[in-house]
């Protein structure tokens, strides 16, 4: 299930997105006030501004037979991306995240993380880091890799496949067939797998092509103080290399033309 083989990078990865999160102890002076100071540290790389409103899911309270429904309040969000809409950094009273939809490396990525992370830091001063977490939603496209016709059975690892490792049982008599799993690793981390064919949109419109799915959330939780994020957050990236190659066929691999690093 976990690979030791050498690191690679693919020059027709199948990424969709690649997102880091930490979360913090709320700072209500995010909330409060325009972030300012923390875009000016950071407009150059991040130009564009947005603010929107999340709406948290309703709570229930009460005990059995007066049950009430409260919906939280709007949290407010601040947005930056580049110029190029490639780059997103999310800012809220509870956590600082950056997104990405074209991602190149680990390195690169890490890279583009720095400014923002150090800015939010000097800005806000949080206390430590509740969680951090990491998260590559792989989107496995035949089409794209020369793959077609090829059963899902030849490129992905039977773990990930449930039924369709099955011999007696055909791909496209499956309307719905996943696997989900929560796991411990090793340096503290757990990760939340999700592993299946399915089909996604892109710009708002339904994809025909049926992909595999594999998305992978890694994370680590307690009071993580500010100087360990950065060997956390490599953690993490190491583990989803691992898990990420132990996942595909030397078939798939190869499609996706591995470069050693």
């Amino acid at each position: 299930m976990f690979s030791t083989a050498p690191r690679c990078r693919y020059r027709n990865h199948q990424l969709g997105s690649v997102i880091c999160q930490l979360r913090f102890p709320e700072i209500l002076a995010i909330s409060a006030g325009a972030p300012v100071a923390f875009q000016e540290a950071i407009r150059g790389e991040f130009p564009q501004y947005s603010r929107g409103q999340d709406m948290p899911a309703p709570k229930i309270t009460g005990v059995p037979g007066s049950l009430t429904l409260q919906n939280p309040a709007p949290v407010i969000n601040y947005q930056f991306s580049s110029a190029d809409n490639v780059w997103r950094v999310n800012l809220t009273g509870k956590f600082i995240s950056l997104s990405c939809t074209h991602y190149v490396s680990w390195e690169d990525f890490a890279a583009k993380l720095d400014k923002p992370l150090a800015a939010f830091i000097q800005v806000y001063k949080p206390a430590y880091f509740e969680r951090v977490g990491l998260r590559y939603l792989n989107y496995i496209s035949r089409s794209s890799l020369d793959l077609e016709g090829v059963p899902f059975s030849q490129l992905i690892s039977p773990y990930y496949l449930g039924p369709l490792a099955q011999e007696d049982v055909q791909e496209s008599a499956a309307a719905k067939c996943s696997v989900d799993a929560e796991l411990s690793l090793r340096g503290g981390c757990r990760v939340k797998l999700h592993a299946g064919p399915g089909l996604i949109k892109r710009n708002g419109q339904q994809d025909p092509e049926v992909k595999f799915i594999f998305d992978q959330d890694l994370f680590m939780h307690g009071q993580l103080p500010l100087n360990l994020v950065t060997g956390a957050m490599q953690t993490l990236h190491s583990q989803a290399d691992s898990i990420f190659r132990g996942a595909i066929t030397q078939r798939l691999h190869e499609a996706m033309e591995p470069e050693l690093l």
